[in-house]
């Protein structure tokens, strides 16, 4: 039996498989914290009941020591959970011996160097089932708008969003191949064959960053749609974002509420989030005192300073072309402003989707492929989809680690994934 399924057996026997979290003894009797992955739970061991020679072996159990234990169940609120188990007899699979992770203060690199070990911990486990309940959240939402799920490559013959962000693999017959930055020009291929499509997986960004944003490798969900205009791609990312919180605040309370995380202001997140243009965003900036360039693209704290402004999430548009990657539509009305969205978080966490509009010209895209010196040869398969029946069509992508760490409200990025790699993390 799993601990999570323990408010079904009061008043039955059963056996917990897990491992030994916490202990403490009062005299005759040894109060036991369990956790099997699922929960944890408080496990009382009499003296009495288990026999002289259990009970002295069990007062030298130590933490992470995995066991089994057997016994009756009762309900009691003063118990982890609201649970526990007057055990009557268990079994000690293999003894843990000076587990490296104690209640006292580690710093964070003994901690990242252990950090096989630190996801057993109560807080990081909570993190990592907001992780599951984000992701989870994310594809039942497409899937019920008719989104169907395509893979995409990790092995790609060129860039996507930007040739210095690359990280180079040694492929066959001396052929170079890199890490995909994303996996939506792939995408935009899957759309015109089956209209609406994501992708879900790793992507890969070779910046020298270390801020508390910024993994070298994380994880997005990517939705494409054929015929959509720049308001059909914001209109999902609102749906898909407030699907994600309602989803985590119904399932997800207790992990929050451990984590520390004040769910009002995301209770309070309604959509349509507010909108601007980028020229206003900067006007904004300036109004705060925010020293910025115009014509460059917002640093973390640019979007911080504009997120202060609101308690939703912003959708930022028409940043200048210049700033935004070759394959983005520049707008009719201004071929210096694209038409593309940045979805701000609220609380200073920054961009958590990045979109818009693809350009459908192929005389347009082919000019962009040779002013960003890309290899053309690498995009001929990506300028057949303007050769033969290009339409309007536009995406974006969701990074999940940015989304954890806003909705936990989390110091770092880094604890959102189980084994996080940065400009100085590659171990373990």
């Amino acid at each position: 039996m799993y601990i999570k399924e323990i408010s079904q057996h009061v008043d039955q026997e059963v056996t917990v498989n897990g491992w030994l979290h916490n202990r403490r003894s009062s005299g005759k009797i040894h109060f036991l914290v369990m956790r099997d992955g699922t929960g944890f739970l408080q496990v009382v061991m009499s003296k009495k009941v288990v026999g002289d020679a259990a009970f002295e072996k069990a007062s030298h159990l130590s933490q992470e020591t995995s066991l089994s234990i057997t016994g009756l169940v009762r309900a009691d609120a003063r118990a982890k959970g609201g649970y526990e188990i007057d055990v009557q007899d268990y079994q000690v699979h293999s003894e843990s011996h000076e587990y490296p992770i104690t209640p006292k203060e580690h710093g964070i690199d003994y901690l990242m160097d252990r950090r096989h070990l630190w996801i057993r911990s109560e807080r990081q486990v909570a993190i990592l089932r907001v992780r599951h309940a984000v992701i989870e959240a994310a594809r039942n939402c497409l899937n019920k708008k008719g989104f169907i799920l395509c893979d995409t490559p990790i092995f790609t013959p060129a860039a996507c969003e930007g040739t210095t962000t690359l990280f180079p693999v040694q492929y066959f017959n001396d052929t170079t191949a890199y890490l995909t930055q994303s996996g939506q020009l792939y995408n935009e291929a899957n759309a015109m064959a089956l209209g609406k499509v994501y992708s879900f997986g790793p992507t890969f960004r070779a910046e020298k960053s270390k801020t508390r944003r910024h993994l070298t490798e994380f994880w997005m969900v990517e939705p494409e749609m054929a015929y959509a205009e720049l308001n059909d791609v914001i209109e999902l990312a609102e749906d898909l974002i407030t699907a994600v919180i309602s989803h985590v605040l119904k399932t997800r309370a207790s992990e929050l509420k451990l984590l520390g995380r004040d769910t009002k202001p995301l209770e309070k997140i309604k959509k349509p989030f507010p909108r601007l243009r980028y020229d206003e965003a900067v006007e904004l900036l300036k109004k705060k005192g925010q020293p910025f360039e115009h014509g460059t693209d917002f640093g973390g704290t640019d979007e911080t300073v504009l997120s202060e402004s609101f308690g939703s999430p912003i959708c930022v548009t028409h940043y200048p072309t210049k700033v935004k990657a070759f394959y983005m539509k520049p707008d009719q009305e201004n071929s210096n402003q694209a038409l593309c969205v940045d979805v701000i978080a609220p609380e200073g966490y920054g961009e958590i989707v990045g979109g818009g509009v693809r350009l459908d010209d192929y005389e347009l895209l082919l000019e962009r492929v040779k002013s960003h010196d890309l290899p053309q040869e690498a995009f001929e398969w990506y300028l057949d989809l303007r050769r033969f029946g290009s339409v309007p069509h536009g995406g974006f992508g969701m990074g999940i680690e940015r989304c954890v760490s806003w909705i936990c409200k989390l110091d770092h990025v880094r604890e959102t994934i189980p084994y996080p790699r940065m400009l100085s993390r590659l171990y373990p």
